[in-house]
């Protein structure tokens, strides 16, 4: 019977008079290379990167920098995040032992990298968006603002709540009064052996430190001002969208149209993007370092300061508003928009056409109002007066904010461009988030604190984008882009006549010169 042919091994036991070249390892068209490439196009030490300078220092020598954010980079693209994951793969990944040169460093130094050059690795992704800025790679007309909720490295149940935390308080302390009555019930009646007296006298130890400690708790939360306890991340907090919550952060990234790379991002653990429209679009301005630039986002951002924020720093917002009176319309009711405001004459008109005048202001929410009211005699007299007035009322009162122009200009500007501003918005700002969601898996960020949150954010941002530019570019392309970068950071003459070298035998690949 004829047996079947496979394609044979390395025979493990044979001896290799010439071994194979780690070089070979991985291909040249491995994306592994790109990352070499560009961590060696880097200046570790200007971008504050610790161990780059020189001396000699006792103990044993520290791993290099570069290969440590070499590592990290391709655990980012690869989705091996934890630290001692990353150690794995230093031993038995051949990709990552040639990108790592054959060193093996523990999960410990390679966790503490990561903590020690929080600052750095921001300044690599603030590095690699300055390289797209001259790859002209950004549109620089419109961005895209959003945000997310990304769970952090806690859980919902070390999260406390003011409220929770009084309805805890309570029911211990009803417990506590319950127990005491039985414990003089038991004394009372002499009946317990000395084995259940020291029972009793536990559980009552115990619900005396349950409500110490909750006791503790309240008072911390009292102390900062806050209506959240956060104890194993101080700076993570329960927030809440549509029904659903999440322990963590809330990120916002602002992306731009030409090719969908981010511009910036920035963490925080507000509940909502009321406050992130204006520092957002002035972040991403000055970094795109344009005179002027357009922005959109949702409804979730829409807020009157916000608005006059943008267009005071030459930005021009496309953010919907909110429909707050669909349900007075459904009524058959007029709403505000419904009555024309004169500006020459400082007066309202209402859909009747009589005249609403200016009569006093106030300051809600930290915004300057002018109040304009009706004449209630002529309310009284007028056909439309059920469709107008509200119940129990003799005349009808508006507000109008000191800035509203811009809110009336903003609203024009959307009944002209903001459905096809919206469409856009969607295609732009939805990849990086569900893309960096996918990457990250179940678990969101690893690092706790605000500090660290953040830089953790800036660095899976810089893979994002790099990852989007070897797309974009090409490997070679991109590896070309590299090499003109270390050429011109190294102008040595050993150096160019390796660069003129490697150009002989890649002469396929296109210069940025």
């Amino acid at each position: 019977m004829n047996q079947r042919r496979y394609k044979q091994g390395i025979d493990r036991q044979q001896g290799m008079l010439l071994p194979m070249r780690v070089d070979e390892y991985v291909t040249e068209e491995n994306p592994v290379r790109a990352i070499d490439l560009y961590v060696e196009s880097l200046s570790m030490e200007s971008l504050g990167f610790q161990n780059t300078s020189g001396g000699i220092s006792p103990g044993q020598p520290a791993y290099p920098p570069q290969g440590l954010l070499k590592l990290y980079l391709y655990g980012f693209l690869a989705g091996v995040r934890s630290s001692r994951k990353l150690a794995q793969e230093c031993q038995r990944n051949l990709e990552v032992i040639w990108l790592m040169e054959g060193l093996r460093p523990g999960y410990k130094t390679i966790a503490n990298f990561r903590k020690d050059n929080l600052s750095a690795l921001k300044a690599t992704n603030r590095d690699f968006v300055q390289l797209c800025q001259e790859l002209n790679l950004f549109g620089r007309e419109l961005v895209a603002i959003d945000g997310s909720f990304f769970r952090g490295n806690v859980g919902k149940k070390s999260i406390y709540m003011e409220e929770g935390l009084q309805k805890t308080l309570r029911h211990v302390e009803n417990l506590i009064e319950i127990h005491l009555t039985q414990m003089d019930q038991v004394d009372a009646a002499e009946e317990g052996s000395e084995e259940e007296n020291t029972k009793w006298r536990e559980k009552f130890e115990k619900l005396k430190a349950r409500q110490e400690k909750t006791q503790k708790r309240l008072s911390r939360l009292e102390a900062n001002g806050e209506k959240q306890l956060v104890e194993v991340d101080p700076d993570a907090r329960l927030l809440t969208k549509n029904g659903q919550s999440v322990a963590g952060y809330n990120v916002q990234t602002a992306v731009d149209e030409k090719n969908n790379l981010l511009v910036c991002c920035a963490v925080c653990h507000d509940g909502n993007d009321t406050h992130q429209l204006g520092p957002m679009a002035k972040q991403a301005k000055q970094i795109l370092q344009v005179s002027h630039l357009a922005v959109t986002s949702d409804t979730g951002y829409f807020s009157f300061d916000q608005i006059k924020t943008c267009m005071e720093e030459k930005i021009t917002p496309y953010v919907p508003e909110p429909d707050k009176l669909a349900q007075t319309r459904r009524r058959g009711k007029f709403t505000r928009l419904q009555f024309t405001y004169q500006a020459a004459r400082d007066r309202y008109l209402c859909p009747a056409g009589e005249t609403l005048i200016h009569y006093s202001q106030d300051i809600k929410n930290g915004l300057v109002r002018y109040a304009y009211r009706s004449q209630p005699m002529v309310c009284a007299a007028c056909s439309l007066k059920s469709q107008c007035l509200p119940a129990k009322s003799r005349f009808r009162s508006l507000y109008r904010w000191e800035h509203e122009g811009i809110i009336e200009a903003h609203r024009q500007r959307m009944a002209e461009n903001g459905k096809g501003m919206m469409s856009k918005r969607a295609g732009m700002v939805e990849h990086p988030f569900g893309t960096l969601k996918t990457w990250f898996g179940g678990r969101h960020f690893l690092l706790r604190g605000l500090p660290k949150v953040s830089a953790e954010m800036e660095f899976s941002m810089f893979g994002y984008n790099f990852k989007r530019v070897l797309n974009i570019l090409g490997l070679e392309k991109f590896r070309a882009l590299c090499v003109e970068r270390i050429a011109n950071r190294t102008p040595s003459v050993l150096f160019l006549w390796l660069f003129r070298t490697w150009r002989v035998f890649n002469p396929s690949i296109q210069t940025f010169s």
